[in-house]
């Protein structure tokens, strides 16, 4: 019988990493659930230096549908079960109205796991598409009895998640095609305009400026030796992605990310907005605290703001509370923790939580733009500078030229 090994939350929020024999992956998450555990990846065990390691995604399955297709299903069921339509005929009309085959694919799938007697949350699981969190919304509003309304809440989530998404993506199109369009123009320049100058230069020898030997020298090289710069880049990316891949590597990399000067403080907010917006997702529909916890370190991306996080539940399970233990932590905005101390204080930590999200994804648009504002002028005028001294150096050169003839 194979053997698999997991990672899990424990109820009072312990993470545990061991092995169990079981039939297949699905088996070994039934088993864990059997135990009270809460399983957060599992993979085959493997020997000797081809073992694998813990963390992989459950089933490590390639994902099937974007972003954009689970957040249009999941507002569609969540339409026709608030219309009282039974879960069996809701999914049927999913995959009637799907446009693509992998959609209706994914749908007939679940349909046919829920008609055995799934649960909705263990289909889901099964096709390895759908993220933790999305899971665990999902069997906490089967076993509250409130599907409908989870399926709306989780709507909106996406909703708010893919605007952001969008916001960034259209503000950075003008910048990324004008530092496109600038980088091709000093290429052209380099290589195919000055090379016209260097015939009128040939006879002049050393009595071409320095400046102008630089430009046809940047030129020839840009020419003939273009290939070396191609692998540069490529060995720059592999060392980097290498680097990346290492825990220790990525967490000195994310320290310095965080003090850099405006992108860190844009880091810890967009990180803060997330931790907000999912912990107060899940604490709205029955999740317990160190659970959501342990569900919000796998939605983070900086390590240094995910190791924090993991002392920070280490505390809660004290008794401290949130506020105290993120404040202590130092990662995280302090008027953020000021707030989630309000809501700890008043009893509405969900609402707050929600409230923290709002308010920081509205300043990370705002600090986006800000950043956008300053960073077009600047790349104009660094193109302008640039040119601008390509053809100052050859209009020298000319001149000097014109002096020589004289």
């Amino acid at each position: 019988m194979p053997r698999y090994r997991y990672e899990a939350v424990d109820a009072a929020g312990e993470v545990l990493r061991d092995e169990v024999d079981a039939a297949s992956p699905e088996a070994a998450v039934d088993q864990l659930r059997d135990q009270g555990l809460l399983p957060l990846s599992v993979a085959e065990a493997k020997g000797g230096l081809l073992g694998g390691g813990l963390g992989q995604p459950l089933f490590s399955k390639r994902r099937t549908l974007s972003r954009k297709m689970i957040m249009r299903l999941t507002q569609q069921l969540s339409s026709l079960l608030h219309a009282g339509m039974p879960l069996d005929r809701a999914i049927t009309i999913l995959i009637g109205v799907a446009e693509d085959e992998p959609a209706q694919a994914l749908l007939a799938r679940v349909q046919e796991k829920v008609r055995g007697g799934s649960s909705l949350a263990d289909a889901l699981e099964a096709q390895g598409a759908f993220s933790r969190f999305y899971l665990n919304m999902i069997r906490a509003g089967e076993a509250g009895g409130a599907l409908d309304v989870v399926l709306k809440r989780l709507t909106e989530f996406l909703e708010r998640a893919q605007a952001l998404r969008e916001t960034v993506t259209s503000a950075l199109i003008y910048p990324m095609i004008l530092l496109s369009v600038s980088a091709l123009s000093v290429i052209v320049l380099l290589t195919f305009v000055v090379p016209q100058f260097q015939r009128l230069f040939a006879d002049a020898g050393k009595a071409l400026p320095l400046a102008t030997q630089i430009v046809i020298a940047t030129g020839d090289g840009f020419r003939n030796y273009w290939w070396v710069g191609a692998i540069l880049i490529g060995l720059a990316v592999a060392a980097m992605r290498q680097q990346l891949s290492h825990p220790e590597s990525r967490t000195r990399w994310d320290r310095w990310f965080l003090r850099m000067p405006l992108f860190g403080d844009l880091i810890a907010k967009v990180e803060t907005a997330r931790l907000a917006r999912t912990l107060g997702t899940l604490l709205g529909n029955g999740v317990s605290l160190l659970s959501a916890l342990a569900i919000v370190r796998e939605t983070l991306t900086n390590q240094v703001l995910i190791a924090e996080l993991g002392e920070v539940a280490e505390h809660v399970k004290t008794g401290r509370g949130l506020a105290d233990p993120l404040l202590e932590a130092g990662g995280f905005p302090k008027l953020a923790v000021q707030m989630i101390r309000v809501g700890e204080e008043t009893g509405q930590l969900q609402e707050m939580l929600l409230q923290v999200a709002d308010a920081y994804d509205g300043e990370v648009q705002t600090a986006v733009k800000r950043m956008l504002t300053l960073l077009e002028p600047a790349l104009i005028l660094g193109l302008g500078v640039i040119i601008a001294g390509i053809i100052m150096s050859i209009l020298v050169a000319i001149l000097s030229l014109n002096e020589l003839a004289f």
